[in-house]
């Protein structure tokens, strides 16, 4: 008897699986049918798009592609590689790689985007809240909609305001010199560094004094909201990992408890102490400073605070809401800024006319004097507008190498039109405005894969002269990057600061000796490519050597 009991057991849990199973694959071969007819409906009504397949939609040519690019190489550049197989495709174009990705609407055209995300102002990509959930719990001014959006990104943007930012050069200089004396500490040094982690922490170190008006000092010491940034960073996913292990991988769960953990430990008296002394009127206005602010005057113009032994602490809900906002800005102001900072270093040292042209700008500025060019510009901050190669050479880097691309919600019934006339609907898709097309379409811009810094120093009407739109670094739009202010100057005081007095040298050629046999390892011909997070590949090994070499 106990036989047969146990022999039904496992028949049971036997059909339980079947069924299970045949759930999966009714509902996959479902949703395969939906989007490829979906596809296919498009095609009859002439929208363009590369050679589709009735059965694997876009895979097969997505795989000619991307088989040509580094396995790490980032998906940004799918767009621009798809532009240069067919450049009679046009700017705008559906791709479908399901189940690998979403049905997406590609938008490489200035006008249409100001359609998308200007005209409309369509909704964040829903898989862009996942992505960053780990970092700001879902409650990101990021991926923030409607009125709450507006109220919130009302409330922080003074404190990313040109005005507000120039105070702050002293701080941001204080970080820069920093930075250049752990450069220089390893001036001498023979073996390879990863310039990516220095200048993380940089960045870190700068957002800090933004956000949260406190020294991080992550440059020379760890403390466990860095550190458990960085770790968390890790582990963020888009929605889409092409490794199934990673999503698998139960470590990933309770690292990111335990990230999360440790963040909010670090952030917690800190939120409190901004809350016990929200009346001092010397506090600057740090983004905590103004959440905390809002805190106080929003309706009634009280707030719930306990009394403690410890003195004021903020309730939980508005605790847990600015921890999720203080995480995001320090995630969003430095990962991004930190890359770019990486491609300044990286395309100076292959444009050695440029790099002679911008130290001669700054010896014009700031003086021959290098070791007087931090003091002068924490006492007279208004010398950063006076260096217009220096701008020039970031908007370039920006140009060509991007750190962000926007992705956005589709809606049923809205269409974005092409400059044909053609109506292209947006429903079901993740319209996908990237600036590696738009920023290398020669439609755009003269010799588009060349650095050239003076397009940015030319008058209107001029050949070089950008078109208005084709510029997408910082987004356009109500949801254009807030911290684009500091990063402008973030990077000009650094350049200021280091391009006279170090040499940076990437050092590929080194890696790659012990590498060898790797596959393939440019993009365009460069070997910085962007990956992960549009950083450069390899974190950008270098040597440092003194500027005078």
């Amino acid at each position: 008897m106990k036989t047969l009991r146990s022999l039904d057991g496992y028949v049971t849990i036997l059909c339980s699986a079947t069924a299970l199973l045949a759930v999966a694959v009714f509902r996959f071969l479902y949703k395969l049918y939906h989007v490829r007819s979906h596809m296919l409906q498009l095609k009859k009504r002439g929208l363009p798009m590369p050679p589709y397949h009735p059965l694997f939609g876009h895979l097969p040519f997505a795989y000619k592609i991307t088989s040509k690019l580094p396995k790490d190489a980032h998906p940004n550049y799918l767009p621009d590689m798809i532009r240069r197989e067919l450049p009679d495709l046009g700017p705008v174009y559906y791709i479908n790689t399901w189940p690998f990705g979403p049905l997406m609407l590609v938008v490489s055209s200035p006008d249409t985007l100001h359609q998308a995300l200007q005209e409309r102002n369509l909704p964040k990509y829903h898989a862009l809240r996942t992505f960053l959930l780990p970092i700001a719990d879902g409650i990101d001014i990021v991926t923030m909609e409607g009125q709450l959006w507006k109220t919130w990104r009302g409330i922080f943007n003074p404190g990313f305001s040109p005005a507000h930012l120039l105070k702050l050069t002293p701080a941001i200089v204080e970080e820069t010199v920093k930075f250049c004396d752990i450069l220089k500490s390893r001036q001498d040094e023979r073996r390879v560094i990863r310039l990516k982690d220095l200048t993380d922490f940089l960045a870190l170190d700068v957002i800090g004094r933004v956000v949260l008006d406190i020294e991080l000092d992550s440059q020379r010491q760890s403390n466990s909201l860095v550190d458990g940034l960085r770790n968390q960073i890790g582990w963020l996913a888009f929605g889409g990992d092409t490794n199934p292990l990673k999503a698998l991988n139960p470590m990933r769960y309770i690292m990111r408890s335990y990230n999360s953990w440790r963040m909010n430990r670090f952030l917690s008296p800190v939120i409190d102490d901004h809350v016990s002394h929200h009346e001092d009127m010397n506090r600057t206005r740090s983004i905590l400073d103004l959440a905390v602010s809002a805190y106080f005057t929003d309706g009634s113009g009280q707030a719930s605070v306990s009394a403690t032994p410890k003195g004021k602490v903020a309730d939980p809900d508005f605790k847990l809401f600015v921890n999720a906002q203080v995480k995001q800005f320090l995630f969003s102001g430095h990962d991004t800024t930190s890359a770019s900072i990486c491609y300044l270093f990286y395309a100076l040292s292959c444009h050695s006319s440029a790099l002679k042209r911008l130290r001669a700008e700054h010896d014009e500025v700031f003086g021959p004097d290098i070791d007087q060019t931090a003091k002068l510009l924490s006492e007279n901050p208004i010398l950063l507008n006076k260096i217009p190669f220096t701008t020039a050479i970031i908007k370039e880097t920006l140009r060509l190498y991007p750190s962000v691309s926007s992705v956005r919600e589709g809606e049923s019934g809205f269409n974005v039109t092409d400059e044909q006339g053609r109506q292209f609907p947006t429903a079901g898709c993740m319209v996908w405005g990237n600036p590696h097309t738009i920023q290398r379409d020669p439609a755009y811009w003269p010799s588009p894969d060349e650095f050239i810094p003076d397009r940015w120093l030319v008058p209107p009407g001029d050949s070089l002269h950008p078109v208005k739109g084709a510029w997408r670094a910082f987004e356009w739009g109500p949801r254009n990057c807030i911290g684009q202010e500091l990063a402008m100057m973030e990077m000009k005081i650094i350049l200021a600061l280091t391009v006279r007095r170090f040499n940076i040298i990437p050092a590929y050629e080194e890696i790659d000796r012990h590498n060898q046999g790797k596959g393939v390892n440019t993009v365009l011909g460069e070997r910085g490519y962007q990956i992960t997070r549009s950083q450069p590949s390899g974190d950008l090994p270098c040597w440092v050597k003194s500027g005078k070499e």
